[in-house]
């Protein structure tokens, strides 16, 4: 099914069709892209935002490990360079983040990271790029050190933290064929299991803040607020409703806990249809870039890479590079 090519390649056709609709009004969106919002892929290449951009930095930062060893040190000295060269590309163009390019900058001066970061940032840019390390072939501890660590460069905020990590567990479980309807009861039961687990060999002494008396005082703020985002997800599917805007129900997903819920939200109103899961990220009254990108990639984890159009993998830019990384990705997916 190449699940984890269809997972890359979701998030950078949401990321492209979101685009054009971020910081707009849904009246508004429809009013430009009538009468629902945009429904293709315009331009060849199509262009992506930072989300794609810092996707396939996290991606080459893992690639450049694997083949050493997967340990701290490698791996903060590989997203330093890849996320330097994303600060410095002359295609970091697309109206970044704040958050991303001042620890980015910070990190280029050889600033150690802790001190680099962003500490009270919980934005949607710490888990917008993760889903390379929901698609690694890791055990559950790994993947959630990983994942909140990248994540962790630039966003220290717990809920940063956590948000990452739910994010890249969804991503995992669907590439794996996980049924999702089942998928926000499993994602609560798995954010219950780490409220109180703080990946020190990995985050150090992120923690250490004014008021915080220990590690696990630090995460457990960030599980709490993705498990009141997870209570607003399972209220709007008690009665699924395809026509609202999902931001009303679970947040406009200018930060983490609330890009995970909604672009969840917009993917488990459409589970079998990918391309309506992505309009309805797009025509959304927030961040909808983020929203739609992390719908696609959830959409491709599930459904594979048969889930997108030919069309759209052609024109897509940055097609060879995620089709290198779907590609190795792909074989270690059992």
């Amino acid at each position: 099914m190449r699940r984890a090519s269809g997972c890359l390649f979701g998030l950078a056709f949401g990321d492209a069709l979101g685009a054009v609709t971020e910081f707009l009004s849904v009246d508004e969106i429809r009013r430009r892209f009538p009468p629902n919002g945009p429904q293709e892929l315009i331009g060849n290449p199509v262009l992506v935002t930072d989300d794609t951009q810092m996707t396939l930095a996290v991606g080459q930062a893992l690639v450049e490990t694997l083949s050493s060893k997967l340990s701290t040190a490698n791996l903060e000295a590989a997203l330093r360079r890849t996320f330097i060269e994303w600060l410095r590309s002359p295609d970091n163009n697309r109206a970044p983040g704040m958050t991303c390019l001042r620890a980015c900058e910070n990190l280029e001066t050889g600033m150690p990271w802790q001190q680099a970061t962003r500490p009270n940032s919980k934005g949607c840019g710490a888990n917008m790029r993760v889903a390379p390390v929901g698609l690694l072939p890791l055990d559950e501890t790994n993947r959630a050190a990983i994942a909140q660590f990248q994540a962790a460069l630039t966003h220290g905020h717990p809920t940063a933290l956590a948000a990452s990590d739910l994010t890249a567990i969804a991503i995992a479980d669907l590439a794996k064929g996980g049924d999702p309807q089942g998928l926000p009861s499993r994602l609560r039961t798995y954010a219950l299991s780490q409220r109180s687990v703080y990946h020190k060999d990995w985050l150090g002494s992120l923690w250490k803040r004014p008021y915080i008396n220990t590690p696990e005082e630090f995460i457990s703020r960030g599980w709490d607020e993705c498990l009141a985002v997870l209570d607003r997800l399972d209220a709007a599917l008690v009665n699924p409703n395809r026509d609202a805007d999902p931001c009303l129900a679970t947040g406009e997903g200018w930060v983490a806990e609330e890009a995970l819920a909604t672009g969840l939200l917009c993917f488990l109103l459409f589970p079998e249809e990918p391309l309506a899961a992505l309009r309805r990220a797009a025509l959304t009254a927030g961040d909808s870039d983020s929203i739609a990108c992390l719908t696609g990639a959830f959409a491709g984890a599930y459904l594979g890479m048969a889930a997108w159009p030919e069309d759209w993998v052609v024109r897509i830019e940055y097609r060879d590079q995620l089709a290198a990384l779907g590609q190795l990705w792909d074989s270690y997916q059992v």
